[in-house]
């Protein structure tokens, strides 16, 4: 290439081996084309950062080389989930509603008698055995079970709490998370 091709002949002239040079980077000829094509853009797009007189085939060269460089760094950050296998599996309910309810029902548990409060807490959170729980409480198996049925009828009277559907994710929440992904519908 001569130093009077315009930029744009010298760009056209240079196709070739920058392509031949992206083939041997990338392995398959489209996504050299691709390469090359977004070396030739960026090209265009700086051509007045490029100084006349200097080895235009060289500073294509480079922008090519980065390029690749730049697209296998964000492709490493990158996971492929064609079928969105994936993104099912990490989505997540919304934790805002949770937080909050965790806080109501922090408060409720504060509401209840020391004696049911415990028994609850052995047998709820801990995972206590009834039988395990009577003898943190010093008291009989009976006693425990009772405590707890009347402090879990309590907190559902605190929380207003009629069924099941009451605590959880809200409907809508669940129909998003359950949905199929578009083109996996089913």
């Amino acid at each position: 290439m001569t130093e009077s091709l315009p930029f744009k002949d010298g760009l056209l002239a240079a196709i070739p081996n920058l392509r031949a040079f992206a083939i041997s980077l990338c392995g398959t000829a489209d996504k050299a084309d691709d390469l090359v094509q977004e070396t030739l853009v960026r090209a265009w797009d700086k051509q007045a950062s490029f100084q006349p007189g200097t080895n235009l085939r060289a500073w294509l060269f480079t922008i090519l080389r980065n390029e690749f460089y730049s697209q296998m760094r964000k492709r490493g950050r990158e996971v492929s989930d064609a079928d969105g296998a994936l993104t099912v599996a990490m989505a997540t309910h919304p934790e805002q509603a949770g937080k909050l309810d965790m806080q109501d029902f922090q408060v409720a548990l504060a509401q209840l008698p020391d004696d049911q409060r415990e028994a609850i807490i052995l047998i709820g959170a801990t995972g206590l055995s009834y039988e395990e729980a009577s003898e943190v409480c010093g008291c009989a198996v009976g006693t425990v079970k009772s405590r707890v049925s009347r402090a879990r009828t309590r907190l559902s009277e605190i929380l207003g709490i009629t069924d099941s559907s009451d605590y959880g994710p809200d409907g809508v929440s669940t129909h998003v998370m359950n949905r199929p992904l578009v083109g996996n519908a089913a």
